[in-house]
């Protein structure tokens, strides 16, 4: 495997602080009582506009952007930074490099804000790119987003693997003929994974990184 798509969210670093307090500071903006913070967690990771009209119970776009502006009244200077990497993936992402493997990220987080948490950590000296969506949603959906990536780096024909923690991810990545290679210390169930098509679930970034040297020889 000679080249590998990371997610953001719930596979190179832990937002759950960031984001779970930037969503109830959006409900109590729209005049609505958060639930705990722990039952905000299945927003991590999946386009945040599905996961809003969710809360709300309102699913029309103007109520959905408003909510989207208040996320981003904490999350653009605050909330960006709640977040750590996880232990061990910058020694993965280290290691698939020196083997000469290209390393993109491919999130549904907008760019601007993945180039900032992704610099900010000190991990973007192990990418080729980073890919994330445009402020207005375009390419929120991993389906565009991963052709996107191939066509703008000329991959076609490569070997790809796609690592996420989400069921999202690993149907973009069976839609696209990715291998579908499931992060379990993220947001995302083994059941949800395998239901997705994984095809390999790893439980650490130390797992992950024996799983895709092996695949990179193989």
């Amino acid at each position: 495997m000679n080249t590998v798509f990371f997610d953001l969210d719930g596979t190179l670093t832990d937002p759950r602080e960031g984001i779970t307090r930037s969503i109830a500071h959006a409900l109590q903006r729209m005049g609505r009582e958060p639930p705990p913070l722990d039952d905000l967690c299945f927003a991590i990771g999946p386009p945040l506009r599905a996961s809003l009209a969710r809360l709300l119970g309102d699913d029309r776009r103007e109520t959905v952007e408003q909510a989207l502006a208040h996320y981003r009244e904490r999350f653009a200077d605050i909330g960006l930074f709640e977040n750590t990497p996880y232990e061990g993936i910058a020694e993965t992402l280290g290691a698939l490099k020196a083997l000469g493997a290209r390393l993109f990220v491919a999130t549904s987080k907008p760019l601007v804000y993945a180039e900032r948490i992704v610099r900010h950590f000190g991990l973007d000296t192990h990418f080729d790119a980073i890919h994330g969506c445009e402020l207005d949603g375009t390419r929120e959906d991993k389906r565009v987003l991963l052709p996107h990536i191939v066509d703008t780096h000329n991959l076609a024909g490569q070997r790809i693997a796609m690592v996420g923690d989400r069921g999202v991810d690993m149907v973009a990545a069976r839609l696209h003929g990715l291998a579908a290679v499931g992060a379990l210390w993220g947001y995302g169930s083994a059941d949800e994974l395998v239901a997705a098509g994984a095809e390999v679930l790893c439980d650490s970034p130390a797992a992950l990184r024996t799983k895709l040297v092996h695949m990179h020889h193989a």
